[in-house]
């Protein structure tokens, strides 16, 4: 007859080596990720982010839906509504945020000063103090921004050689990104006169335009702005013919919808890159350590029927040079 004793020990050594594979069996936790975006939702969204940022996502081994779950919101345009979705994210407990322009990682970062954010093109996030320095961010916060050095010297120089005689640009602009310091250089150097015309909603779009025409402005530089010059293209497109007024945009779609030229950093390829960062916070490097990175790849795109109807030719070695041109 075997003892209870014996029994006991037996039976508890038979238990243990199934213990550890117990523990193996249990499921792992699938991380969450959080996009938050000014702008509109597919099939809305003109700068295809979520269809560029999963592609990312899948070109470093993650496949949304399956091994990370992602938490998409969209303000539409709406300042408050973004903070509300950018505290909701929060409660949900992501483990990493992913913000499109500089409003939404404002929005991240006042929600949160302990979930990482990955910036997925910012404007100027050491002029606006969202990083330390681009090399040592600090904090929580990293990414990629949408300007390079000398950008707005750039657009300038070209809109100048479409619009040889000009003189007076207007800078349209969302009243909270003021005009930067190299915009201010580079019309300097052309020997151009810049002057901001802010806007705080969309209801100031309008007006604003008509300011521009009574002000005498020869051209207008329209500013990269999610919340608002964004979401209302088709509105500022209009609104430049109407005025008769050469424009140069920060992204292909405004000329693709009918805008004369855009000079600007590759969005989608921003949008994919950002998935790294996610990918290497995911697997345990703290925002702190990533450099912010600028972007490399840039598109000259020009609408030759605009052109034609503002009374501009385009000089051959403009053309040339440009990566599309619309006909």
């Amino acid at each position: 007859m075997i003892s209870r004793r014996v029994f006991i020990g037996t039976a508890s050594a038979m238990l243990l080596p199934t213990l550890p594979r117990a523990q193996a069996q249990q499921p792992r936790r699938v991380p969450r990720i959080g996009v938050l975006s000014p702008g509109n939702p597919p099939p809305r969204d003109p700068f295809h982010q979520r269809e560029s940022f999963e592609e990312g996502l899948r070109e470093v081994g993650w496949m949304p839906g399956t091994t990370v779950l992602i938490e998409y919101r969209y303000a539409e345009g709406d300042r408050d509504r973004l903070l509300e979705q950018a505290r909701e994210l929060t409660q949900l407990a992501v483990d990493v945020i992913v913000a499109r322009s500089a409003m939404a990682i404002r929005a991240a970062r006042d929600a949160t000063r302990t979930i990482p954010i990955v910036m997925s093109a910012g404007l100027d996030p050491v002029r606006v103090g969202l990083v330390a320095s681009l090399a040592h961010p600090g904090g929580s916060i990293t990414g990629l921004t949408l300007l390079a050095e000398n950008l707005d010297g750039k657009q300038l120089e070209l809109l100048k050689q479409v619009v040889p005689k000009l003189s007076h640009v207007a800078f349209l602009h969302n009243r909270a990104n003021s005009q930067s310091q190299e915009l201010a250089r580079a019309a300097q150097a052309l020997r151009l006169k810049v002057t901001g015309f802010p806007v705080t909603d969309v209801a100031d779009i309008a007006p604003t335009f008509a300011d521009m025409k009574h002000n005498h402005v020869g051209a207008v530089l329209v500013s990269a702005d999610a919340l608002i010059l964004d979401a209302h293209r088709d509105e500022i497109i209009a609104l430049a013919a109407r005025h008769h007024l050469p424009a140069m945009y920060s992204f292909r779609d405004f000329v693709q919808a009918g805008g004369l030229m855009s000079y600007s950093a590759d969005l989608q390829a921003i949008y994919r890159r950002s998935a790294s960062f996610v990918d290497k916070i995911l697997k345990g490097t703290k925002p702190a350590d990533l450099p912010v990175e600028q972007p490399t790849k840039f598109e000259l795109v020009i609408n030759l029927k605009t052109a034609k109807a503002l009374g501009l030719t385009i000089p051959p070695s403009l053309l040339a040079r440009a990566d599309q041109v619309i006909e």
